[in-house]
């Protein structure tokens, strides 16, 4: 089984996504986060939108957990998002979480 992060979207429905404020647009030269999409967690720290309570889920993030999803703002995520690779560790937690097949570990090189 691959895994499809449009057909997932686990991760976006599990986790806080916390990260520097210096990835927002609100930072001069800074990242392309829209700072309307964060909300603040600690003087340096901002958390996207709908990840920082119970139940969990992205404001960027469109569609069904598990069927179809995308998010608004992917080219411009946070490094938090880009560091979740499909069938992670993290990964996994989430899938799990939502009740979703386990996909098989991914291969180690020089493995048979």
């Amino acid at each position: 089984m691959s895994l499809d992060c449009t057909t997932c979207g686990a991760c976006c429905a599990t986790f806080r996504v916390s990260f520097h404020w210096s990835e927002t647009d609100a930072c001069p030269g800074g990242g392309g986060v829209p700072a309307t999409l964060t909300e603040p967690v600690s003087p340096h720290l901002v958390a996207m939108r709908g990840t920082t309570a119970r139940p969990v889920r992205c404001v960027a993030l469109d569609g069904q957990v598990g069927q179809s999803v995308g998010c608004r703002i992917y080219p411009l995520r946070a490094s938090t998002c880009r560091s979740v690779e499909p069938g992670d560790t993290q990964c996994r937690k989430a899938r799990a979480a939502h009740g979703m097949a386990d996909p098989p570990k991914p291969r180690q090189s020089g493995s048979a």
